[in-house]
Formats: C-alpha cells, sequence, structure tokens
C-alpha cells in the first residue's frame, strides 16, 4: 500500500473473515481513512498513512470521562492489557484515551484487514473491561 486512496479503494467492501469494510476518506493536512467493520461498526478506525507505517485508531473515550479518583488504577490496567492484547496497544492522544495498531507499508490486504477486525473487537472488549472506571 502506498497511499489512503490506495487503501480506499482495496479495502471499500472487501470481505474478511465474514466482515466487510465501509470507508469514507477525510481529506485535510494529513488525510484519514474513517473505516467501519461490519458487525463492529459502534468503533470505527481512523486509519493514516506516513512514509513508514499505516496507523490504524480507535477512539475510545475522553479523559474527561474517566472517574476522577480511578485514573490511576485505570493506567496502571490499561500498562497490563498492552501485552496480552493481540496487534493493539493503548496510548493517549491529546484527551483521548485510544487504541492502536500499526502496520508495515508493504502490508498485505489480508494483513490490513486482519488489523482493522482485531482492533474493531480489541476497541469493544477494551470498553467493556474498562466499564468500572468510566462515567
Amino acid at each position: 500500500m502506498t497511499s489512503i486512496q490506495q487503501l480506499t479503494n482495496q479495502i471499500t467492501g472487501f470481505q474478511f473473515k465474514g466482515h466487510t469494510f465501509s470507508c469514507l476518506r477525510i481529506q485535510g493536512e494529513q488525510d484519514v481513512l474513517r473505516v467501519e467493520v461490519s458487525q463492529l461498526e459502534e468503533m470505527p478506525i481512523f486509519i493514516t498513512v506516513t512514509d513508514t507505517q499505516i496507523l490504524c485508531i480507535s477512539y475510545l473515550f475522553r479523559k474527561d470521562e474517566i472517574h476522577t479518583d480511578k485514573e490511576n488504577q485505570m493506567n496502571q490496567y490499561l500498562l497490563e492489557l498492552n501485552v496480552p492484547m493481540p496487534l493493539s496497544a493503548f496510548a493517549v492522544i491529546e484527551d483521548y484515551y485510544v487504541i492502536f495498531g500499526a502496520l508495515s507499508r508493504g502490508s498485505t490486504l489480508e494483513s490490513i484487514s486482519d488489523e482493522l477486525v482485531t482492533l474493531a473487537q480489541n476497541s469493544i472488549d477494551s470498553l467493556q473491561a474498562l466499564e468500572e472506571f468510566i462515567k
């Protein structure tokens, strides 16, 4: 893959493990692709392509949605979850907690599709696992 446009053309409507992908290209200073995975639409994934990687991000919740007295406990829990979670990791971007995965620009369509399905499922699973920390 070399560009957002190529990725958009290849992944839109592609079928992978019982899922299809719906894409919306968002043009701006850095083009972004918004992807919804069928059956997991509630957690869209935002993709950017850089010189070195394909970065896939799902926004989980804002910092102000966390119970203040549980923030440290939640952060510790997220650090512990990072290792056993397949193809995904947690991070903070500005005021949002996110879950993300990164791939090589040379990744196959199947590898990218696997990342998208896994990340969408991990997003949903993470929100369920973090319910006690969120208002």
